[in-house]
Formats: structure tokens, sequence, C-alpha cells
């Protein structure tokens, strides 16, 4: 009988990352500053920027705050943006997301200095990540990478699958595995026979954000499974509960590897968003 695929702990790697981080940090002439900005009173988005601030003072970092009621308006938010961007001791913007329905997040992510950036949105950081040239990658996709350098230090001549086309996930995820020397596919839902795709891929990631929807069937034996989806379903009795968009418990009789959910992915965007503060303070200090 065929083990178990190997299951990768996201949690503990994004532990191991920021105390390297705060390490690094704590050796620095000056602390690297992250401001985080959000507007209304969106209760997931509440508890997302509490954490972010908690993390980003543990490594040793200073966190900046901005809370705006939802009545905000765009010049408003862009003022402050041009604010942060013109104040030396901040390193690292990142707007929370999803705005308020009156306010052009397009707008605001583009006026972001790229150098503060450290979401990695604006279209300059978004062009210099394809054309290979230093920029700030966005988290979560800089996340999936880091957890399978760490597993797999040589992915030359891989066949990569990823599923899903998005300008947070799916495509910067390509482009870091083109990088990484793979041969990449890029599926989404229009691809046709995506299942059989799937089966020819070394390294699969799912970033489709729908439930289960990759099945155990769909994974070339052996292959390394990386699972960005985050959705919430209903569980026992009437609680709901997190599932990734990979069948987890049929896939994981299948793959080598493994992310699960909650728990794999998901501890890596703030570690990852740590990191890349890190990074635009050093280059901002001519160290980087």
């Amino acid at each position: 009988m065929r083990e178990l695929a190997e299951i990768i702990d996201g949690k503990a790697f994004a532990a191991r990352l920021r105390a390297a981080i705060a390490a690094e940090v704590a050796d620095l002439p000056a602390q690297p500053g992250l401001a985080v900005v959000l507007v209304g009173d969106d209760p997931a988005s509440k508890v997302y920027v509490a954490n972010k601030a908690k993390q980003t003072v543990k490594v040793g970092m200073r966190s900046f705050e901005h809370r705006l009621p939802a009545a905000t308006t765009q010049d408003e938010l862009l003022a402050l943006v041009r604010g942060l961007n013109a104040d030396p001791a901040v390193h690292g913007i990142l707007v929370q997301l999803p705005l308020p329905s009156h306010l052009n997040a397009d707008e605001v992510i583009a006026a972001i200095s790229p150098d503060k950036d450290v979401d990695g949105l604006t279209v300059t950081n978004a062009g210099r990540l394809m054309a290979g040239l230093p920029g700030l990658i966005p988290c979560t996709p800089l996340g999936c990478l880091l957890l399978l350098q760490d597993k797999i230090p040589d992915m030359t001549g891989l066949h990569a699958v990823v599923i899903g086309r998005s300008n947070l996930v799916g495509k910067p995820i390509a482009q870091l595995l083109l990088q990484q020397n793979c041969t990449v596919t890029m599926a989404h839902s229009k691809t046709r026979d995506l299942p059989a795709l799937c089966r020819t891929a070394d390294i699969l990631v799912a970033a489709v954000g729908r439930p289960e929807m990759v099945r155990g069937d769909w994974i070339k034996p052996g292959a390394a499974v990386i699972d960005v989806g985050i959705n919430r379903v209903p569980g026992e009795g009437g609680k709901s509960r997190l599932v990734g968009d990979v069948a987890f418990a049929e896939a994981v009789e299948l793959a080598g590897l493994i992310t699960p959910v909650p728990g794999g992915v998901g501890p890596m965007t703030i570690a990852c968003l740590l990191r890349n503060t890190l990074t635009a303070w050093k280059r901002a200090a001519g160290a980087g």
C-alpha cells in the first residue's frame, strides 16, 4: 500500500521565517515600519489588520495603523496614501481589501509607491516580476514558492500546472515557477479536460476559490500539491469549517507533498508581508 503524502507544515515554516526576520531586524540601525490602512468596519478585515499589527510588533518593526470610517472619500484615502509614500519612517504600505463599494481600489493601489508596495499589487511590481527584475512579490505566491523551495530545492524541468489566473496569486506564482526553470501551464475554469491536464503536473497549484474542486484522481502520483484555497463550508452541528480547493482526504493518498487547509499556505501570507517590509527597508537604505 502506498504511503500517504508528506504534509507541508506552513504554520511551523512561517514561525521559523518570522523568527529569522526578527533576528535580522534586531541588528538593523533603525526599525522598518509597516503602515496598514483599514477603511470601514468589515469584521474579517478588522481581524486581519489586528493580526498583522501584532505580528509586525513581535518581529521588532513599527506598526502604523490607520483606521478610517466607511464614509471616507476617494480623495481623503488617496491623500493618506501619498502622505505615507512621503513618510521616511514607513517602508511598507498595505491598504486592506476589499474597500467600501464607493471607493476605487485600482486607483488607490496605483497611488502606492512601488518601493513601498509590500502587497506587490502595483502594475510596476507586476512588471518587474514579469521581466525578472527585483521588486516586491505578492505575499501569498511568495509563500507558496518558499514552501516548495524548502522541499524541492531544484525544480528545473518539472511541469507545474497553476489553476487560477488572478493577479493576486495565479499569474505571480506562474512567473515565480518559470524563474525556477519549471515548465508552466496556466489553467482556469474554461480549460478543456482540466483533470487530465492536472494529472501531468509534477507541481500542482490550486488557486480558484472553489471548495474541493480538485479531486484525488486529478493528482499525478508523487506530485507536490499547493492548495491556496480558503473556503468556508457548512460543517457538523451547524458550524462552518475551512476547506481548500483540493479534496484533501483524497489527494493525500496520491500526492507526494501537500499543504493542508488550514495550516498550509495561509500562515505564510503575513510572514511574507513582514519579509517584504524588511526587503523594502533594505532597498531604501541601499542595503539590498
